[in-house]
């Protein structure tokens, strides 16, 4: 199939384009070159596609050239396969059928099983390791129509130890953790969707430090089976994007609810600037972000600071993580412990001399937490917070603080970063939103709008 301007998908201005030389369209007095297929979303990719403005094969086929021409730098990737991936895509292409996701690459963390690539969980112990069945979210999507290009770099078991993968922002800093092959690859527009998971900061922030779009559903709502666990009373799948509307698809494809397109939010919202008991620990340039997109949110919503009264959350967060990770990775470290890296034997140590009465005293806080934070949604629509003390560290060798996510993932509420206006010569600095426990459309078209508001 040929490859047209793309007007199913909203990409040119009203006027018949006709071709110009090298690659230009023009539309009435205008020249535009339209956009090649790794830059659309994915929203905008299916309706190309189903507009016959698009084949499956030459998406996959851009992708695909785009990783090739930049994995050398990057090294988002653990394992991708072209053939396959093109393969899969020519099915589509001839089925009779059109699906949801028709085409859609995706890329998946390498804690997410799956039966056509390897699965090592960014661990040498699991080198070898080909699980015989995909996790229930890849079976889901790929029933869809989605294909899964290969396998993204997450640090070992998604704790702290990184692997390769640089920034695409500026190599010389980390992409975050521990999904950070997965950030890198759609800052990179080498897919246009990349799968994580969060039991501490794992998606937030290596969405912030990369610049696009990284959510964290409601807690529980989004099937684990197939994932790598870590500490079950926190994990969470989530996805990164860089467009609100491709959340809000996956988030619908996945719960097998029908996708609408994010409305805009309708009167006055209100926005609770939650700066947190760890603003100190935010760099000055983050603070100063923060508090400038407050100021300008006062035109169009309801700001007020507002907080909880438990300063020790992100404490109570540690001691669950440890406490379930020492069970959850038991195998690993009673029979592989050589293998395993320091950093995560002493939280598996400190989990094992965690006592189960201090274990349950921090669920018993964690709940009259949430009992608080449901108090605090009666008065706000969102809460707004750092996504991270600030922008990607310089170096590889660690993956940034989490600071700022511990107490809303263990609180179990929807999470959404997004890239704040910057001088695009600086680093992306984030700015997260939370929601009310499963308020998550409204969160992602709160977000849209706060977003669009921000810019202006």
């Amino acid at each position: 199939m040929g490859y047209r301007p793309f007007a199913a998908a909203g990409l040119w201005d009203a006027g018949a384009p006709r071709r110009c030389g090298s690659g230009w369209v023009q539309i009435g007095a205008r020249e535009v070159r339209p956009k090649s297929p790794e830059l659309l979303t994915a929203v905008e990719a299916i309706a190309a596609i189903e507009g016959g403005e698009l084949s499956c094969e030459a998406l996959i086929g851009a992708c695909f050239d785009r990783i090739e021409a930049r994995e050398a730098d990057i090294r988002a990737w653990v394992v991708h396969d072209r053939s396959r991936a093109l393969k899969a895509a020519r099915e589509r292409d001839a089925g009779a059928i059109r699906l949801p996701l028709m085409g859609i690459p995706l890329a998946m963390k390498d804690i997410i099983d799956t039966a056509d690539y390897p699965t090592s969980y960014g661990s040498a112990i699991y080198a070898a390791h080909r699980p015989r069945v995909n996790a229930s979210c890849v079976s889901i999507l790929e029933s869809q129509g989605a294909i899964v290009a290969g396998k993204t770099v997450s640090t070992e078991f998604a704790y702290f130890s990184p692997g390769p993968t640089a920034n695409p922002r500026n190599r010389l800093h980390t992409p975050g953790g521990s999904s950070s092959g997965s950030a890198a690859a759609v800052a990179d527009y080498m897919v246009p969707i990349g799968f994580g998971s969060q039991t501490a900061g794992s998606l937030i922030r290596p969405a912030a430090y990369c610049g696009v779009i990284g959510f964290k559903p409601s807690y529980g709502r989004i099937a684990l089976t197939g994932v790598k666990a870590f500490a079950p009373s926190l994990d969470t799948l989530g996805w990164m994007a860089r467009d609100f509307d491709d959340v809000e698809l996956v988030r619908a494809s996945l719960l097998g609810k029908g996708f609408r397109k994010l409305a805009a939010v309708d009167g006055r919202i209100r926005v609770g600037f939650c700066p947190t008991p760890e603003w100190e620990m935010a760099s000055a340039e983050t603070q100063v972000a923060l508090c400038r997109a407050a100021d300008m949110l006062k035109r169009h919503a309801e700001v007020a600071e507002t907080g909880l009264s438990d300063a020790g959350l992100a404490q109570v967060q540690k001691t669950i993580m440890a406490f379930e990770a020492a069970r959850a990775l038991w195998h690993e470290y009673h029979h592989h412990k050589e293998l395993l890296s320091r950093p995560l034997c002493d939280l598996i140590e400190a989990g094992l001399t965690t006592s189960y009465e201090d274990y349950l005293a921090a669920h018993r806080r964690a709940r009259l937490a949430s009992a608080e934070v449901e108090q605090l949604f009666s008065d706000c629509d969102v809460l707004m917070a750092p996504s991270a003390p600030g922008e990607a560290p310089v170096g590889l060798h660690n993956t940034g603080d989490p600071i700022f996510s511990r107490a809303w993932t263990l609180l179990g509420l929807p999470c959404i970063t997004f890239p704040l206006p910057r001088d695009k010569r600086k680093m992306p600095i984030g700015i997260q939103l939370i929601g009310a426990l499963d308020g998550d459309r409204k969160l992602l078209e709160v977000a849209k709008s706060v977003a669009k508001w921000i810019e202006t």
